[in-house]
């Protein structure tokens, strides 16, 4: 199965806004794009799209950014392919037959349909929240390095 980079870098911005936005706080696309390692001149792209889709809210100014525009736990990754990718099927030839030119191919279509029905039910599934939380607890070291203690 093939991620496209856009979906990719799509995740990873949202996952960095739900984790450095705090309370809707703006997060500066060179800090995300060094954070999630994405390229500026893509994430520009990405965000823009992201807030097209209204994910993201942006912010111009000095102490512009970017923020998440609704909560997290509302954005499913399922939303977020959609989004950014064009492409309706895993399997090309549930769209056009004339990508079947083996009969071999229709005795596998159910299998792949199945295995496209499955990858979609966990995007739907997981919000940009549960990869949040998972990237949190992932870099818990991270975090506590960067947090100010008070001595």
């Amino acid at each position: 199965m093939h991620i496209p980079i856009k979906v990719d870098y799509g995740v990873r911005a949202l996952v960095d806004l739900a984790i450095y936005g705090n309370e809707g706080e703006s997060v500066r696309a060179a800090d995300t794009s060094r954070r999630a390692s994405i390229p500026k001149a893509y994430l520009a792209q990405v965000l823009h799209a992201l807030r097209r889709s209204g994910f993201v809210k942006s912010t111009r100014g000095p102490s512009g950014g970017h923020a998440l525009a609704i909560p997290p736990d509302q954005i499913r990754l399922s939303e977020v392919m959609d989004s950014l990718d064009s492409s309706e099927n895993l399997v090309q030839c549930f769209d056009n037959s004339s990508f079947c030119v083996f009969q071999t191919c229709y005795a596998q279509k159910e299998v792949w349909k199945n295995v496209e029905d499955a990858v979609f039910s966990i995007l739907d599934s997981t919000t940009i929240d549960m990869l949040a939380v998972k990237t949190k607890r992932s870099s818990n070291v991270d975090f506590m390095i960067r947090m100010p203690t008070n001595v």
